[in-house]
Order: structure tokens, then C-alpha cells, then sequence
């Protein structure tokens, strides 16, 4: 099966982490937030959580960074030594996860659903980071909030959440205040975390994304861009 090349180089210049990125203040940062998480998914710290692996990044808006996040959460949580991670760019009127990573494809979730003869395992990207892997956006469709919200995706998430014990699947989804998208996705997984802009959005536009997470029992939130922490950018203010 083709190995797919992620360019970790560019990762790197841009600050992101990497099997390579030692302890910088980046990977850090994700160390401290991919900890509460795993060991909710897991049953670590407390009772498990039903697809406590299923993980939705999301935001109020645009650009307040959640693919950054998405990406990181994923690149920290696939050096962990007994975790697989499948990233899905679940953005899928605005994919942007494989321009990101230097890659390309075709076909992915979006032609899952609408075409049951696609399997999942022929649309899979296997990397050269080992324990990760990604589940493209595919082709974008006229009807995507009906077959994010339809019985093949429930199949699909009962399948990737079970098949393997010792996965965490990091969704990168649309903002919250933009599309409905991410509105279908969230009753269905395990935990969601909601990525804000410091000093950027407003209160009143993360109550009103909040709102759409009514009914979710895990919501976490990252203050990503701060820059009230030792004069320097910090990017995992974590809270849940």
C-alpha cells in the first residue's frame, strides 16, 4: 500500500509539531492538552465516555486556528507509543488539512457516504509519520450536512471508532457559526473541543457557537494566540 509523504520540513518552519520538534513550546503545549483527553477516551481518569476516541475540532469562525490544532493534536498524539491516529478533514466546504500537510487526493469522506461501493480502506492515507494516518474531505457535495448527519456516517463512526482499540480519530469540522456541518457532527462524537482566537472573538459569538453544543457532555476549549504568557504566543490555553 502507497506511503504517503507528509512534508514534515514545512511543518517545522512553520512551528508545527513533528516526530522531530523535541521540546519546543508548541509541542509542549499539545503535550498538556492531548493528556485530559486520552485518558477521558480511554477511562483513565474517569468513566469511559461512549466513542470517547471520536474527537471534533471546531471554532466559532474562521481562521481562529482549529486545523492548526487539528494537525498538532494529531502530529502529538501519533508519538505516543500505544496510540494510532486517523485525521479527518471533516471541513468539507473548505477542506484544507492535506494542503497543510503538502499532500493531495481525490476521493475521501464525502464520496464514502455518497457512494457505498467506496470502501474506507481504499480512501485511507497511510503516512510517513508511522501512527498516523488521514481520511481526506473527497469531493465536495450539495447535500453534506444530510450525509454527515445520515446512517452511513453513523456506520462509518461506529467502524473507526471500534475496529481499532487503540485509536484516537482527530476530525477537523467547520466552524460552528458558518455552516451546519459541524452541528451534524457533534451529537456523535465522544468529545469536542472548540479552538477561540485571543483577543479576536467575541464572548458573543462563542456563546452563540456554544449554544450549537448544547446537549454535548464534553466541550473543551483552547485560547489559542495568546500572547500574555511570558511575552511570547502561546497556542494551548486549555480549558474544559
Amino acid at each position: 500500500m502507497a506511503r504517503y509523504e507528509i512534508d514534515l520540513d514545512k511543518l517545522h518552519k512553520l512551528g508545527m509539531v513533528t516526530p522531530d520538534s523535541g521540546r519546543t513550546a508548541v509541542a509542549e503545549e499539545f503535550r498538556a492538552i492531548k493528556r485530559p483527553l486520552l485518558g477521558r477516551a480511554f477511562g483513565r481518569s474517569d468513566a469511559p465516555i461512549h466513542h470517547g476516541n471520536l474527537i471534533m475540532i471546531t471554532s466559532a469562525l474562521p481562521r481562529e486556528g482549529k486545523t492548526f490544532c487539528a494537525i498538532n493534536l494529531a502530529m502529538s498524539i501519533a508519538m505516543e507509543m500505544d496510540h494510532t491516529v486517523l485525521l479527518v478533514d471533516a471541513d468539507v466546504a473548505r477542506p484544507s488539512v492535506l494542503e497543510c500537510l503538502g499532500l493531495t487526493s481525490d476521493v475521501g469522506l464525502m464520496d464514502i457516504l455518497h457512494n457505498e461501493d467506496i470502501d474506507l480502506q481504499d480512501v485511507l492515507m497511510r503516512t510517513n509519520v508511522d501512527s498516523l494516518s488521514i481520511l481526506p474531505a473527497g469531493k465536495s457535495h450539495r447535500n453534506a450536512t444530510e450525509l454527515l448527519a445520515s446512517h452511513a456516517m453513523t456506520r462509518l463512526l461506529n467502524d473507526i471508532a471500534n475496529r481499532y482499540q487503540d485509536r484516537i480519530v482527530i476530525f477537523d469540522s467547520p466552524p460552528l457559526l458558518l455552516t451546519t456541518e459541524s452541528r451534524a457532527l457533534a451529537g456523535q462524537m465522544g468529545q469536542i473541543v472548540m479552538v477561540i482566537e485571543a483577543e479576536t472573538t467575541t464572548q458573543h459569538a462563542v456563546k452563540n457557537a456554544l449554544r450549537q453544543l448544547e446537549g454535548c457532555a464534553n466541550v473543551n476549549l483552547i485560547y489559542n494566540k495568546s500572547k500574555a504568557f511570558l511575552g511570547r504566543e502561546q497556542y494551548g490555553n486549555y480549558y474544559n
